[in-house]
């Protein structure tokens, strides 16, 4: 039996009819972008986020980077962020001309820590990007406070978080701007590339759906300069018939989660944690292992795939070193970032598939226990 990492093919044959039919009728249509199906989707994610407004647009990478141009930030200025997460928060600061400013993470949620925020501000700091981490949420409440004292604007980073909630308000809606990728491996993934900004604030909304269309909110007049960032009809229609499922899909990883942690915990080093506050989406379920690298090979040799999120901080990749960072810099992102391992997560797991995890797990780790 192979167990994927996450198992497309599995949520496809659920939903392949409703899917279908969908994208035919854009097909027949041919409506292709800024369509009913696009303005459909942005009003009923951003309901489903608790907001007023949506903007769909066509990566994650791209929201994060009209949603810091619609506040204003660009060159010279200076955003906090975490080095724990994808590549694409930094790109996304640098692609507006400003400097990324790392700060380290909390060690049981891998999540921004708040406490770090007041001995990296300057008079050059414009905005603070958490990142709501693998489905666990940043403690907001004394990010939003920091924020607001010193006139900083909130970017979420929700792109791993679709549903995921702060004190029960979902992540997107509780900063200035929301910013979500529906990348294909998503727990709300399109079928190729697509992404959103949810917001309450009209002005930012606004900005937002004029830089995606090259400047334009009509068409052919151009107030500013643009990109081209649309969400396209067919990739709206996917994330149409898939929203109404996510509140069932994140149930489901829930409960994977909590099968997994209830027998794993005890063998490996660090299993995730849940704050008291927090809802967890688990876009990944992610462990804390000795000797990774023995232990990702010794499952891949029982038929079960493991990942890796991330195996480089982002302060220590060649593309960033024009910023300065060196190792230990950031002790907590860096050494968590040598043991921590992704099992297969996603909602279809089924029961066998998961004991046989577990059994895999415990079995590498007693391998490699001294005297067993």
């Amino acid at each position: 039996m192979h167990i994927p990492l996450v198992d497309l093919q599995a949520q496809f044959r659920s939903i392949k009819q409703k899917v279908m039919v969908e994208v035919e009728n854009v097909l027949e249509s041919m409506h292709l972008f800024l369509g009913p199906q696009s303005q459909a989707f942005e009003n009923e994610f951003a309901q489903y986020c608790g907001t007023t407004y949506g903007v769909g647009l066509s990566s994650g990478t791209d929201a994060l980077t009209l949603a810091l141009r619609a506040c204003g930030i660009g060159q010279g200025d200076e955003v906090i962020t975490v080095a724990n997460t994808f590549i694409a928060t930094v790109e996304a600061v640098a692609l507006v001309g400003a400097k990324p400013v790392f700060i380290d993470i909390d060690p049981d949620t891998y999540t921004m820590d708040w406490r770090q925020l007041g001995q990296v501000l300057t008079s050059r700091t414009r905005a603070i990007i958490p990142v709501h981490l693998y489905g666990h949420p940043v403690d907001m409440e004394p990010v939003l406070d920091f924020a607001h004292q010193h006139g900083l604007r909130v970017i979420e980073d929700a792109s791993q978080a679709h549903g995921a909630s702060y004190k029960g308000k979902r992540v997107g809606g509780i900063g200035d701007i929301g910013s979500f990728s529906f990348y294909f491996s998503n727990t709300l993934g399109a079928y190729g590339e697509a992404g959103a900004c949810v917001t309450n604030d009209v002005h930012l909304a606004e900005s937002i759906r004029k830089y995606r269309d090259h400047g334009s909110l009509i068409r052919y007049q151009h107030e500013t300069l643009g990109m081209n960032a649309r969400l396209d009809e067919i990739q709206a229609a996917v994330l149409r018939v898939k929203l109404p499922y996510l509140e069932q899909w994140n149930a489901a990883r829930q409960t994977h989660a909590k099968f997994y942690t209830e027998h794993l915990q005890e063998e490996v080093q660090a299993v995730p944690i849940i704050r008291s506050w927090a809802t967890h989406a688990y876009y990944v379920y992610v462990v804390q292992v000795q000797e990774r690298d023995k232990f990702c090979t010794s499952l891949e040799q029982e038929g079960i795939a493991t990942g890796i999120h991330y195996r480089t901080p982002i302060h220590l990749q060649p593309a960033c070193s024009r910023y300065g960072y060196v190792r230990g810099m950031l002790p907590v992102t860096e050494a968590v970032a040598s043991r921590i391992v992704s099992l297969p997560m996603y909602a279809e797991l089924t029961l066998e598939q998961t004991q046989k995890v577990v059994k895999a797990v415990k079995t590498s780790i007693l391998s490699r226990t001294p005297g067993s």
